[in-house]
């Protein structure tokens, strides 16, 4: 009875050991894909310009065009705006007592 029981266990261990074997395969594909990959990417990044020469190159394509959104204009619309954004042309002219 016994080495019934010591043949069971036996088969099981193995079987759980080919399970092991197997994840432990499994997980070493995946790692060593993963590496791949790493070194493509690595392998791009050499290959690649400095990034701030892009966004120099990038800004300054940007600052040359207009907005095409906003209107250009070369002074104000109409020069009586003006008056409410500046301060008074008088010192003692001003005589509001808000507060």
């Amino acid at each position: 009875m016994q080495s019934a029981e010591l043949e069971r266990v036996g088969s099981a261990a193995q079987a759980a050991d080919t399970r092991g074997k197997h994840r432990v395969t499994a997980e070493l594909k995946r790692l060593e894909q993963e590496a791949r990959f790493l070194e493509e990417e690595l392998e791009q990044l050499e290959k690649m310009e400095a990034a701030s020469a892009a966004c120099k190159e990038l800004l300054s394509n940007v600052e040359s065009r207009p907005d095409p959104l906003l209107p250009v204009t070369n002074g104000p619309l109409n020069p009586t705006w003006d008056r409410w954004f500046e301060g008074p042309q008088d010192p003692s002219g001003c005589r509001c007592w808000i507060l």
